[in-house]
């Protein structure tokens, strides 16, 4: 009787626990441009607390939206790339990378160019990742509908006539791997303004970084020099002390118009939309790290970069025209000129600033050139000031030297984004920290004079100001040594790999433990791996199950998502508690399902899923399985079978409380003894 019970009572408590989540609703219409051009409208609502993710997420964090037009060979073209609505950014310390989400809603959209008149539906499959305390692998099948085109007829409509097609009553979509519907709850009044603010702290972050990048500039030999020379020019050319101080204040305006045209030059050559794009690009990022290390060696005295003299001498005869044209010319030549020593720091900035995308170039170009004018303005009005400024000398060295080694160790951030995306793993994390601690233990013994490079002066002391930053700068480089042995470097997080993405995730020197007391790989079950804390695990059911006879021990099933952030967390801070990691090691057999495995399964073994959907994919795979065994589709979600693969346990997800979490598991365990 008391069996009958626990059975009952095991059923409930399933029954209660299971659902398909379903938080995103789609809503997709067709809108003409033109005869042959269509725009394919996808408008996504997410329930409250749920976030979606943009296809422009950085690699090893969520996975992206992923969207593939399957019947366009042949019968209709791309017409640039996909475009989406505004986005949230927000840094996730599990990945160590920055989050780009959708709250509430989200808009795609893709026009298309139709070449076959016979055409008449578009299918697109998405795929895409939902996250709140649990994530969620979903996919779905849009089948747009077009209205007839006549071969003959060539004509564009025009703007004011743009026919709207709602093909959402048509629309197949609604075929996801979903078989239940979950009514929605209200969404909470929320203000719209939550993404402006987002992008605003980080439009502001550009702006300060760019504005302590110009004032660097303007410490270098190529600017400080000219700051007493150009405001004398205009104190002893003006008329009156106003005309001056204008004069000087035009010129200002004139370098900020200068450099921020080329912000603006940046977003309209590159669009607005696909900056974000182009900072994950590979070349990009190449380009770049070349670009830095030539800026470097320059810095570090090995060459000049200098434009040609011919462009500079037209604009030395501009700037004698006078009146605003010729201030303005002037101002021009001053961005000539110190190209050799601004050139290296504005490329840096535009870099960085095309990583936050939209209008990142023009707002770093507004920052820059604001500190480089802004002395110039204030001398003009305060020429009192300029008996204050130190005379030019070797410190102006000091500091472009400075600058060489900021840029060399920059340029191994480009290249480290580079090998992230193509996951070559020939810039691991103990790799790239290796190079950095040289970088700035080579910079550290420069400041303190132990490094002599060409254009430096004789030196017989260092000063105060010079032995303070060389202390600061040792300092950060004893801090990166740790970083080899697996220490978190919290300061650097989102700039350094991630520990993941390491030669050895746990630190360098640690040897992973599996049951048994055995350290070795070799030593592993057949088709196990060393999963997460040295847990030996198995990625597929069957294998996994296999094995838990042969030991005859109970099994943990683990739906999880290698972008799957709250699958780290109880990992990281539920797992590693010493008796929860002592049962998982020794008492039971874990079996990982990734739900967001990419990899594709053998043509022999890929299936059509009892909700209709194609399923192709390891992951898939999992993710299907979980649905029409548990009725329930997110992750993490835990269970403990017995050796025969029958539930012996209530399934659990999300757990953060570690005792909590404990008694379920040694629960599961007793459950299986008796």
């Amino acid at each position: 009787m008391k069996k009958i019970v626990l059975v009952f009572a095991l059923l409930f408590s399933f029954l209660g626990y299971s659902q398909i989540l379903n938080p995103v609703q789609w809503k997709t219409k067709v809108v003409q441009k033109s005869v042959t051009e269509f725009e394919l409208v996808m408008d996504a609502t997410i329930e409250n607390e749920w976030h979606m993710y943009s296809q422009f997420t950085p690699e090893n964090g969520p996975l992206p939206t992923v969207f593939d037009y399957k019947n366009a060979k042949g019968n209709y073209t791309l017409v640039g790339k996909t475009k989406e609505s505004a986005y949230k950014k927000v840094y996730n310390d599990i990945f160590e990378v920055d989050e780009y989400y959708f709250a509430k809603t989200a808009q795609f959209k893709q026009i298309i160019k139709v070449t076959n008149t016979k055409l008449k539906e578009v299918k697109v499959y998405v795929e895409y990742q939902v996250c709140k305390e649990q994530c969620i692998q979903q996919d779905a099948t849009f089948t747009f509908k077009l209205p007839e085109i006549k071969p003959t007829d060539a004509e564009v409509l025009p703007v004011s006539d743009v026919n709207t097609i709602d093909s959402t009553s048509q629309n197949e979509n609604i075929v996801t791997d979903v078989t239940t519907e979950v009514k929605k709850e209200p969404v909470a009044d929320q203000s719209e303004n939550a993404t402006p603010k987002e992008e605003k702290k980080s439009l502001w972050g550009i702006f300060i970084l760019a504005f302590l990048g110009g004032f660097a500039a303007l410490l270098t030999p190529c600017v400080f020099p000219m700051i007493p020379m150009t405001v004398s020019f205009f104190t002893k050319q003006s008329k009156t002390k106003a005309a001056g101080i204008r004069n000087a204040f035009i010129y200002g305006i004139s370098i900020i118009i200068i450099y921020v045209g080329l912000g603006m030059l940046i977003t309209a050559l590159f669009g607005i939309d696909s900056l974000n794009a182009l900072s994950t690009n590979v070349w990009f990022n190449l380009i770049f790290f070349v670009i830095l290390i030539v800026f470097a060696a320059s810095f570090l005295g090995a060459f000049e970069i200098v434009l040609p003299n011919s462009f500079l001498n037209k604009i030395d005869k501009q700037a004698d025209r006078g009146g605003i044209i010729g201030i303005f010319f002037m101002a021009l030549a001053l961005a000539v000129v110190s190209f050799s020593c601004t050139g290296p720091i504005v490329g840096s900035l535009l870099g960085e600033s095309a990583r936050q995308g939209g209008i990142g170039p023009i707002v770093g170009m507004l920052g820059f050139s604001s500190a480089i004018a802004l002395p110039f303005m204030l001398f003009a009005m305060f020429p009192g000031w300029m008996n204050s400024l130190p005379k030019s000398g070797g410190w102006l060295n000091t500091v472009k030297v400075s600058l060489g080694f900021l840029e060399l160790a920059f340029a191994f951030k480009f290249l480290s984004n580079a090998d992230l995306v193509l996951q070559t793993h020939l810039l691991e994390r103990e790799v790239f920290l290796a190079i950095w601690i040289a970088v700035f233990g080579a910079w550290a013994l420069y400041l303190f004079g132990k490094l002599i490079l060409p254009h430096d002066s004789p030196m017989t002391h260092i000063s105060v100001g010079r032995l303070f930053i060389a202390l600061f700068v040792t300092t950060f480089t004893i801090y990166l040594i740790p970083g080899l042995w697996g220490a978190p470097l919290k300061i650097l997080s989102g700039f350094t790999p991630p520990m993941t993405y390491s030669e050895s995730p746990y630190g360098v020197g640690y040897q992973n433990t599996v049951s048994s007391g055995v350290s070795s790989e070799s030593a592993l079950p057949e088709n196990a791996h060393i999963g997460p804390l040295g847990i030996t695990a198995f990625h597929d059911y069957e294998e996994g199950l296999a094995y838990a006879k042969k030991v005859n021990k109970p099994v943990l099933l683990d739906f999880t998502g290698h972008a799957c952030a709250n699958c780290r967390k109880m990992e990281e801070n539920v797992w590693s508690d010493a008796e929860i990691l002592k049962i998982l090691k020794n008492e039971i057999v874990l079996i990982s399902l990734y739900g967001d495995d990419q990899r594709e399964l053998p043509k022999e073994e890929q299936y059509i899923s009892k909700s209709g959907s194609e399923v192709t994919t390891i992951g898939k795979k999992w993710r299907e399985y979980q649905i029409e065994r548990y009725n329930i589709n997110a992750q993490p979600y835990y269970v403990v079978l017995d050796a025969e693969g029958k539930d012996i346990s209530k399934p659990v997800g999300y757990t953060p409380d570690v005792e909590e979490y404990k008694k379920w598991l040694e629960d599961g365990v007793t459950a299986f003894k008796k």
